[in-house]
């Protein structure tokens, strides 16, 4: 996983510590933002891409809003490295009340959340899930194509009980 938080500096190992960003005039500008790239088939980074949200949420929000968020990260990051066999960036950002996610793939296909109510048949084990706990959890959710070749972006949004 490449970590480039534009908030903050990842050292060799660790986790990046989120400062607030300056306007260029010296004062505090109220969103923060963390940005990751996941490899191809690299599950082990969608805890890391979890971490990073709490850490960026740790001092701003609820932690029972942080616990919503870590669950649709998790699930749009998973949905993008295993439906897609390719690698995922991803963009969360903090402003006083609104988080938004974004997770890009560089597959065209539009994800279809299962129709309402889904119940899980005992041999779909954790598939189909993700995208209606993103419909019942998020604000406001979506998909974005980019573009022949060019993948999409499936964002949500949370926004309130965030401070």
């Amino acid at each position: 996983m490449r970590v480039g938080a534009k908030t903050g500096k990842q050292g060799r190992r660790g986790r990046p510590e989120p400062r607030e960003p300056s306007d260029g005039d010296g004062g505090a500008v109220d969103e923060l933002e963390i940005t990751r790239s996941v490899r191809r088939a690299d599950l082990k980074a969608v805890g890391e891409v979890r971490r990073a949200l709490r850490e960026l949420m740790r001092h701003r929000c609820r932690s029972d809003s942080a616990d919503v968020a870590e669950l649709l990260i998790t699930e749009l990051v998973t949905n993008a490295l295993v439906h897609t066999g390719q690698g995922a960036e991803v963009c969360a950002s903090l402003a006083a009340t609104r988080l938004r996610v974004e997770v890009r793939d560089y597959a065209n296909r539009r994800p279809r959340p299962r129709p309402r109510p889904h119940v899980p048949t005992a041999d779909d084990g954790t598939h189909g899930r993700g995208l209606v706990l993103v419909q019942a959890l998020a604000d406001a959710w979506g998909v974005e194509a980019l573009g022949p070749g060019r993948g999409k972006v499936v964002w949500f949004e949370m926004e309130g009980g965030l401070a």
